[in-house]
Formats: structure tokens, C-alpha cells, sequence
């Protein structure tokens, strides 16, 4: 440090203010930061309105993070001596450190009048509007930033975020891009370019994005947690599982991370570890009521109805307007056998996320069984898949009984079926023209409207028919009626959300082809697994394309004499016949198979053959494999 002898004090040391300064600033340069500090301390000591000194060291607590001291010594500069460009781009930096955006972009704006083209400014400015969530104007910000210095890199990246937060995901993504090919390595470019491409649908290349920016920091966490999510996404969830875990293992109380692991262990139908991440999640947070609700869905995949109850019912004493909660109970009060309440809960499914836009805008009021319908004309309408409407048109007749003229809507595929149902005065396909009526019901409304309980499920079968013709015509095609001739049925809907826990591949069915009968596949699409081993197989009847619709289905199932099939709505259609039908269910079936029962109260004429508790259909083969065996030698 460069001192002068004091004249009024010949032994004390005096400060050079000019050499000290000089010192400083090389300090500074060098990096050594802390040497620098201190110099620049020792001049204000001896002259605190030293400007120089106080809007450096004002810098210098701005890079170490201490945002109020820093603010104190740049305003102490600015007071000394009017401020140049560069001191109030300072200013404003450190009031934006502080979350005092409105002043920083005062600050900012002081200095671009000073320097029009002083490009740090300017972008630091946009990064002030965006804390106010003013997008638009950060983004003119940022733009003029890079007008002055088309290469600037923080400007580019932050232009990015912009772009992300007023949901211009291509512009974003090219934004990045321009980023990336400056500064390959700027992790939280690829992290955000990753976020983008996701929003783009193009998940394949965010998770090449995701993976480049966790080679660079394998420890980036929230690269962790949304390549988890992504990779849920992508129904690849023991990988989702493991992104998870690794984020976990670097912080292990990231709440969202707990929520997300426990979805996935959900889907690998590992329900004891998922309830164990949602009880991490809730310790760590009780009013987590999202996870709550999951928590519920998950004792109920484990038949712990009362304790998923009771779950449930905290979610609804946090939030009582929480449609899929309510919705919840109502399937989990149905699968247990308890109607009364859970008819009157199912109405919620129109208020949930996934029905929501499915409930139709008639004028005319909807029917609950309160109000006399003699008389009247009544719209009876589908609602939810085809197996749906095959279980519950069952309720027509008993419309029509109380003296009401019946218009059914269904799918296209189940109308000339639907013909063979007592009463109906008139069917029309989903989508025609609608007549005139007075009154509508959705078919699954009906079992309220009826006050249905399981002793009172109308369960007189069958309530529909095969055209006598089409199914003398199938007679004669299938030939000699030498064997039992036994329908099969491996999958159901590809797109139905618990289709991987329904449908089974039809390789776990090959062992039934060694039982001397006649199998005759009911299967109409086949996915391409299956058809790989389907073809060439002289064992087994395939007709495919052939059975145009559910009267063709239908036609064959009457020459049959049992049919086996998955929870599909082939199911019901055998059931609604009468035929002797056996379903394939899983641990946890739909709530109309109810639980742990081997019969159904809907169709006298099933058998129901579920998964025990290590979820397999290894099993459950078996013994239908068995069931089998013995029916064919009980027949005459």
C-alpha cells in the first residue's frame, strides 16, 4: 500500500488516495478481490465520499452477494457526484438483487438515456420486467440489447426465457439454439431448451437436451426432476424412477420430486413404495392436497378402502369443491358395494378434468328418477366407452315402463345391436340429428335415477339379441359342432388409461390352444405384437375385419359356447346375451366387477377370474386353464 508521512505527525503513516486507487483497481483486475476490499475500505476511511472507492467497493459486495451493503456505498457514490451510465446500470442491478424491480428499471433507464446502445443495461432491464412478469416489454428489452451486441450471450439466453413465459416455444427454441452455438457448455440453456422441446411435443430431442446438460452438471437438479417427468411421460417409467432417485439422493426433501416418484412407482404397480413417497411428501408438507388425493388412489390399488377413504375424506375437508376426489369415492364406494352413496357421488364426473368436456349443453333438464315421465319423451344418451353402454341400456325397459317414449343415442358401432332392446321408440347414432324431447339422462345416471342397490340390480339377462339371421349365417361358417367352441378375447382399448393392467399379450394364451375345443378369436384389432404371433396359427379362428360391428359380434358369440375374454366391452355384449362368459381381471378390476367376488350381480352368467397380490396373470391362466379342462369334459 503506497503511503505518505503525515507533516502534522511525523510517525503516522498518511494514505496516497491516488496510489491506493491505483493499487485497487490492479487488485481488482488480478481477481484478489479481497485484497482489493480491503484497500478500497482503508481509502474511505480517510475520505468517505471517496467516489471512486465507494462505487467500486459498491461492486464488489454486488459480486459477493451483499446486496444491501452494496447499495448503501453506490447511492453514497451517487450522491457525491453525478453518476455515470455504467454506476447506475450498477444501481440498478443491486436494487434488482434486492426484489425492488420498479427502481432497478428507473435506475436502468437513467443510464440507456446517458448510453443509448449500453447493451448490459438493456438486458438486465428486461430481466427487471420479467420479475414483474411484464414479457413482452423484457423481451423489446432484450432485443435492443442484442441491436447493440448481436453476440451477447446472457441476452440471447435470457430473450429465451422470454419467449418461454409468453409461451413462443419455437422462437424460444431458436433463441437457445443461438445461445448454444456461442456457449455450447451454458447449462441452463440446454435445461431450458430441454422444457421447450417438451412443450413441443418433441420429447425424444428434450431428453437428448436434458441428458447434454447433465453430462456438463450431473448434479443440475431440476434437470433431474423434469427428464423424470418427460420420461414419464414417455411411459418409460423405471427410467423416470431413477431420475427421481438420483434427485433425490442430492436433496432429499424436493417435495415435487417425492409427488412424481410416487406416480411412477404407481405406474410399475409398486403401490407400498408409492405410498411410502407420498407419506415422505406429506410429512414434509401436510397441505400438499394434490398428493393427498394420490395418496388415496394409491390404498385403493391395495384394497385398503377404509384407509382410502379416510384420505380422501381430508382432501375433501381441505378442498370440498375437489371434483376428482369426490369422483373417487364415488368408484371406491361402488367397487365396495355401497350404492346409495356412491351413485349420488359418481354425478362428479362431470365436473373432473377428464369428463368435463364431455358433458353435453341440453336445454332440456336432466332426469333423476324425481319427476313423473308418462308421457314424456326422454333422450337416453352414451356417454363413456362401449362397454358402458352395453352394461347400462339395460335400463331402458324400466324407462319405458314408467309410460315414457325412449330415444337411445349410442356409438355408430353398437346402433343396429341396440335394435334387439325392448321399447326403445327410437335409436340414432352419436352425432345425427337429434328429435324433439322433454327430457335427457346419460345411461350411467340411470342407476341413480333407479335408486339402484345391489339387490335391486336388473340383472335379467339377456336383454339383447343376435339377428336370428346373421347368426344362422355364422353357423353355418364355423362348420360341425363336433368341440365346445370357445371365444377369445386378449386386449381391450389401447388408448384406455388402465389398458396396461386390463389387456394381456395373446403369447399368455397359447396354453389354452392345447385344450381339444374350437377357439374362435373375437378379437376385431389386433395389436402388432399379437399378429406377429397370430399369423400362421391354424388353432385358432380369426375373422378380424369380418366383424364389422357389435351386431357381427354378437351373431358369432350366439354360436359359441363360452366365451374368455379380458375387461372389454366384449365382456359385457357376452353377458347382455346370456352366454356363459369368464373375465380375466386384474388385482384391482373396474368398480363394476365390485371386489373379490368370483360372480357378477350384473351378469348371472359370468365368472370372474382375478390376479392375486404379486399382480401376475401367470396364474390366472392357470386356472382358467384348469376351469377349462373341466368344462369341456362336463360337456355331453
Amino acid at each position: 500500500m503506497i503511503l505518505l508521512q503525515n507533516p502534522m505527525r511525523p510517525n503516522a503513516p498518511q494514505l496516497n488516495v491516488a496510489g491506493a486507487l491505483a493499487q485497487a483497481r490492479e487488485l481488482y483486475r488480478q481477481g484478489r478481490l479481497a485484497d482489493a476490499e480491503r484497500v478500497y475500505a482503508a481509502i474511505l476511511a480517510v475520505r468517505p465520499d471517496q467516489f471512486d472507492a465507494l462505487q467500486s467497493l459498491g461492486t464488489i459486495k454486488r459480486l459477493n452477494g451483499r446486496f444491501s451493503e452494496a447499495l448503501d456505498l453506490i447511492s453514497r457514490a451517487m450522491r457525491s457526484k453525478a453518476p455515470s451510465p455504467e454506476v447506475l446500470w450498477n444501481h440498478g442491478v443491486v436494487l434488482s438483487a434486492l426484489n425492488r424491480p420498479r427502481e432497478a428499471i428507473e435506475s436502468f433507464d437513467r443510464a440507456i438515456k446517458l448510453k443509448s446502445k449500453f447493451s448490459d443495461a438493456h438486458n438486465d432491464r428486461g430481466s427487471a420486467l420479467r420479475q414483474l412478469n411484464r414479457f413482452d416489454e423484457a423481451l423489446t428489452s432484450y432485443d435492443r440489447a442484442l441491436a447493440a451486441q448481436p453476440n451477447f450471450v446472457e441476452a440471447l439466453y435470457h430473450r429465451g426465457n422470454a419467449l418461454e413465459q409468453l409461451q413462443r416455444f419455437e422462437e424460444a427454441l431458436a433463441s437457445y439454439d443461438r445461445t448454444l452455438a456461442l456457449r455450447p457448455d451454458l447449462v441452463e440453456a440446454l435445461y431450458n431448451r430441454g422444457n421447450v422441446l417438451e412443450q413441443l411435443k418433441r420429447f425424444d430431442e428434450a431428453l437428448a437436451s436434458y441428458d447434454r446438460a447433465l453430462a456438463l452438471r450431473p448434479n443440475f437438479i431440476e434437470a433431474l426432476y423434469n427428464r423424470g417427468n418427460l420420461l414419464r411421460e414417455l411411459k418409460r417409467f423405471d427410467e423416470a424412477l431413477a431420475s427421481y432417485d438420483r434427485a433425490l439422493a442430492l436433496r432429499p426433501n424436493v417435495v415435487e420430486a417425492l409427488q412424481n416418484r410416487g406416480h411412477a412407482l404407481e405406474q410399475l404397480q409398486r403401490f407400498e413404495e408409492a405410498l411410502a413417497s407420498y407419506d415422505r411428501a406429506l410429512a414434509l408438507r401436510p397441505d400438499l392436497v394434490d398428493t393427498l388425493y394420490n395418496r388415496g388412489i394409491t390404498l385403493t390399488e391395495l384394497k385398503r378402502f377404509d384407509e382410502a377413504l379416510s384420505s380422501n375424506g381430508r382432501v375433501l375437508a381441505e378442498r370440498p369443491d375437489y371434483a376428482e376426489a369426490h369422483f373417487h369415492e364415488a368408484l371406491c364406494r361402488l367397487m365396495i358395494g355401497d350404492f346409495d352413496r356412491g351413485w349420488e357421488k359418481y354425478e362428479w364426473r362431470w365436473e373432473t378434468e377428464h369428463q368435463r368436456h364431455a358433458k353435453r349443453g341440453f336445454t332440456q333438464p336432466l332426469w333423476l328418477g324425481q319427476e313423473e315421465i308418462a308421457g314424456k319423451t326422454i333422450l337416453l344418451h352414451a356417454e363413456q366407452g362401449l362397454g358402458d353402454t352395453i352394461q347400462f341400456c339395460r335400463y331402458v325397459p324400466l324407462v319405458v315402463a314408467r309410460g315414457a317414449r325412449v330415444v337411445l343415442e349410442v356409438q355408430k358401432s353398437l346402433q343396429e345391436l341396440m335394435s334387439s332392446l325392448d321399447g326403445v321408440a327410437h335409436i340414432i347414432s352419436r352425432g345425427d340429428p337429434l328429435p324433439d324431447f322433454d327430457l335427457q339422462c346419460p345411461l350411467l345416471s340411470l342407476p341413480l335415477a333407479f335408486r339402484t342397490r345391489l339387490e335391486t340390480i336388473p340383472s335379467a339377462v339377456p336383454y339383447l339379441r343376435a339377428s336370428p339371421q346373421a347368426s344362422s349365417n355364422w353357423e353355418r361358417r364355423l362348420g360341425p359342432t363336433d368341440r365346445p367352441r370357445i371365444g377369445l378375447v386378449w386386449s381391450g382399448n389401447p388408448t384406455n388409461p388402465r389398458d396396461h393392467i386390463r389387456s394381456i399379450g395373446f403369447n399368455s394364451f397359447l396354453s389354452l390352444l392345447d385344450i381339444n375345443t374350437t377357439f374362435i378369436s373375437l378379437q376385431k384389432d389386433v395389436r402388432a405384437a399379437d399378429a406377429m404371433v397370430l399369423n400362421g396359427r391354424r388353432d385358432l379362428l380369426h375373422f378380424g375385419d369380418e366383424l364389422r360391428n357389435f351386431s357381427d359380434t354378437a351373431a358369432l358369440i350366439s354360436n359359441l359356447d363360452l366365451v374368455i375374454t379380458v375387461d372389454t366391452s366384449v365382456a359385457h355384449l357376452a353377458g347382455a346375451l346370456a352366454k356363459p362368459v369368464w373375465v380375466l381381471l386384474s388385482f384391482l378390476g373396474d368398480w363394476r366387477w365390485l371386489c373379490d367376488r368370483e360372480d357378477s350381480p350384473w351378469y348371472p352368467t359370468a365368472r370372474l377370474f382375478r390376479q392375486g397380490a404379486t399382480r401376475a396373470w401367470d396364474n390366472v391362466i392357470a386356472r382358467v386353464h384348469a376351469a377349462l379342462d373341466d368344462f369341456v369334459e362336463s360337456r355331453p
